[in-house]
């Protein structure tokens, strides 16, 4: 069978995996050529399609979301510094809430989990500056935030530390599994017929194992932005109307090949998986030192637990990221200036019995100047980024890509876009979570 109308006249095999409609090598010409098999670019892909595009998602590795997505901790908060990023992570958890029937997807389940996110703070600094960030947020309507004494947020969570004065709170917060989001989101993108709404002409398919080396340039007079016209990939070359870079921390890379220079920091981060441990509350939130960023949450039958120190160097982006025993060591020993044993009393139990199993992940996070989304069109004509999400590209994947493919089908006005590629930055202190 081969792909046809706006896909053109290429012949080409289709297989349909588990859902996920994929193509040997890409079609002669798309609508749109989206790079980055993640979730971001399967957000996007199904956010095309649902908007009656025609396109094909590129991904250099042999499987979707394989590179950063699992790594994360899925999670996702409203609890956020600013009101642009609160309201579009507000967008893709209203949608996380009702995945399968604003996708079509009968019965797919995302492990969603609502058990909050409490930040514990242990100075008298710490407090100030959560009970001003709690007034702005009742300011924007997040009026659902709570504001613990040590003594109330001890008396709802017992294995808090005494050393902990005071605790912000929101119940609605919480976290799902993350290749289970990207999947859905690559499904749905590749029967698009399921899609509410949808009025016809979509559609994406899936390339794997496909390298993008170079964007095609049309032959404009010297001195002017040449427009994007299509792609050269290990698979064949192809046209393509619009191009969408999401591929994570390789983002600045690629839109460099296209001529753009992008201030991206792909900055390493960990997680440590305890598989089986018997002190985790199997309800408990995610629970955060808000002054060492140091945060466990349960996983599996015991939890993952993370540090993202503000002051990890930044490096080139990495398809195999390494490990470090010595930051998990940094995590657990009691004796470290981030142990998880400042704010949770159990963390101790966990050192001195000294059988707990565990072993690390690594991705990277990829930092914008302002620690805020590149997205949308840029200077170079049919090109849009969806990247630079600096931590949370899980929780905001849907809200951006709605964003990015309204932004290309001209639906909003890029003169109003807070994330896009050109603002002015104002320097922020880095969100590390």
């Amino acid at each position: 069978m081969g792909a046809v109308g706006r896909y053109g006249s290429r012949g080409v095999s289709i297989r349909t995996d588990h859902g996920v409609r994929y193509l040997e090598s890409p079609p002669s010409t798309v609508d749109l050529a989206i790079v980055g098999g993640g979730v971001v670019g399967a957000a996007t892909a199904f956010f095309a399609a649902r908007a009656g595009l025609r396109s094909v998602v590129l991904e250099k590795r042999p499987r979707l979301a394989t590179l950063t997505t699992p790594v994360s901790t899925g999670a996702f908060r409203l609890q956020f510094d600013n009101q642009e990023e609160l309201e579009l992570v507000r967008e893709g958890v209203e949608l996380f809430d009702a995945f399968a029937e604003r996708t079509g997807l009968d019965g797919w389940d995302l492990g969603l989990r609502r058990h909050g996110y409490l930040f514990a703070s242990l100075s008298e600094g710490s407090a100030e500056r959560a009970q001003r960030l709690v007034e702005r947020q009742h300011a924007w309507g997040l009026t659902d935030v709570e504001l613990l004494s040590g003594d109330e947020a001890r008396y709802r969570f017992p294995y808090l530390t005494p050393e902990v004065r005071q605790a912000r709170f929101r119940a609605h917060d919480g976290w799902l599994h993350p290749r289970r989001l990207a999947l859905g989101f690559a499904v749905a993108a590749s029967h698009p017929e399921r899609i509410p709404g949808y009025s016809g002409g979509g559609g994406a398919f899936f390339c794997v194992d496909t390298e993008v080396l170079a964007f095609q340039r049309d032959e404009r007079p010297r001195g002017t932005t040449r427009e994007i016209t299509g792609v050269a990939t290990s698979r064949g070359t192809f046209s393509a109307e619009h191009v969408v870079i999401a591929a994570g921390p390789f983002t600045g890379r690629l839109a460099a090949l296209a001529g753009l220079e992008l201030e991206i920091r792909p900055t390493r981060r960990q997680k440590l998986i305890l598989p089986e441990l018997p002190e985790i509350p199997p309800h408990a939130p995610m629970t955060i030192d808000d002054e060492t960023a140091a945060h466990w949450r349960p996983g599996l039958n015991g939890c993952y637990a993370l540090w993202t120190e503000a002051d990890t160097p930044s490096s080139e982006p990495l398809d195999d990221v390494p490990i470090s025993t010595a930051w998990a060591f940094g995590l657990l020993d009691p004796r470290s200036d981030h142990s998880l044993t400042r704010v949770s009393t159990l963390w101790r139990d966990v050192w001195e019995r000294g059988t707990a199993d565990w072993f690390l992940q690594a991705g990277q996070y990829e930092y914008t100047p302002d620690s805020r989304p590149y997205l949308g069109p840029t200077p170079v004509p049919g090109l849009s980024i969806n990247g630079g999400y600096s931590g949370h590209g899980i929780m905001a994947s849907a809200g951006g890509s709605r964003l990015v493919v309204d932004l290309l089908l001209r639906r909003v006005d890029p003169a109003v876009n807070p994330f896009r590629v050109d603002r002015p930055m104002v320097k922020r202190e880095q969100d590390v979570l």
